[in-house]
């Protein structure tokens, strides 16, 4: 099963250099995911250490377990907001790090049944956890005008938002919206080209961060931190777009201007022009760290 699956951690020498300080110490991988970053970190932590990781994903977490198979590892199938309570029902009061990967795994862009490519066709679901209620085609389906075109201009950052919403509204009168073909042809018969760039790309953003509460729970994590930490713990965490990376960054401020925190990077850590050739995907990574004192 977890041969077929490929996944290169982004920024994971940069995320290890700045949270693992302590080698016997407790740690979490907030997004465990195919289990790249787990299997980075554990590879230079101390017989003694734990690393707590954290998907709503059950198919992932699956093959995190088999790749990574490392005692020290303890894969839980819950959200990360809801690692404070778990980590209390462990007997541990606080981590010495914490590394929040906000990204999708290759595993999750690349299975077509999973909905999240304008590559590859397949239902439109864009679920994180397959067990959740709401799907994208129930929102290109079932919300109405004001919803849809609410949700790809703050979501997607979408200029042509209001056309994109009426063309799938006019699209579904015909019939329901099932595939991520079939919503790719909608918007490319209203936006025209814009370089590297599909022009469903943000559309399918926005689609993806509403059907799993993505800022949502950016936010609940920037709350819980506290939480999370103990005395001189740090938290990284790596974002993918301007509207995550604005909420980690202002919270952060908030955060140190309130006292008992520090910004242990002033300024984002990007991925090396040699991981993003390696990497393509990894070109829009921003790690921030935060550690409290």
């Amino acid at each position: 099963m977890a041969a077929h699956w490929t996944h290169i951690p982004v920024l994971a020498a940069e995320a290890a250099e700045l949270l693992l300080r302590q080698p016997n110490g407790v740690y979490i991988d907030a997004t465990l995911g195919l289990g790249g970053h787990a299997s980075y970190f554990l590879a230079r932590l101390g017989t003694e250490a734990r690393l707590f990781g954290f998907d709503k994903d059950e198919e992932a977490l699956a093959i995190a377990r088999e790749r990574v198979n490392d005692p020290r590892l303890h894969a839980v199938h819950a959200s990360y907001t809801q690692a404070a309570e778990v980590l209390r029902q462990a007997g541990i009061d606080g981590v010495d790090g914490a590394l929040f990967d906000l990204g999708l795994s290759s595993y999750q862009l690349d299975n077509p049944v999973r909905g999240f490519s304008l590559q590859r066709d397949g239902p439109l679901d864009m679920r994180f956890d397959i067990s959740a209620p709401l799907t994208a085609a129930q929102i290109v389906n079932e919300w109405g005008l004001l919803d849809l075109e609410r949700i790809l201009t703050e979501y997607g950052e979408e200029k042509n938002a209001h056309a994109i919403a009426m063309a799938i509204m006019a699209a579904r009168r015909q019939g329901p919206v099932k595939t991520t073909f079939e919503l790719k042809k909608i918007v490319e018969g209203v936006v025209r080209g814009r370089g590297k760039i599909h022009p469903a790309t943000q559309t399918f953003q926005a689609l993806r961060i509403a059907v799993n509460d993505e800022l949502g729970c950016v936010q609940q994590v920037l709350s819980v931190l506290p939480q999370l930490l103990k005395r001189n713990g740090r938290a990284g965490i790596i974002t993918f777009h301007s509207l995550e990376d604005r909420l980690v960054k202002n919270r952060f401020k908030e955060l140190v201007a309130g006292g008992g925190w520090r910004l242990v990077n002033k300024h984002v850590v990007a991925p090396q022009y040699a991981e993003v050739r390696q990497n393509p995907r990894a070109r829009s990574a921003k790690l921030r760290v935060i550690e409290r004192v």
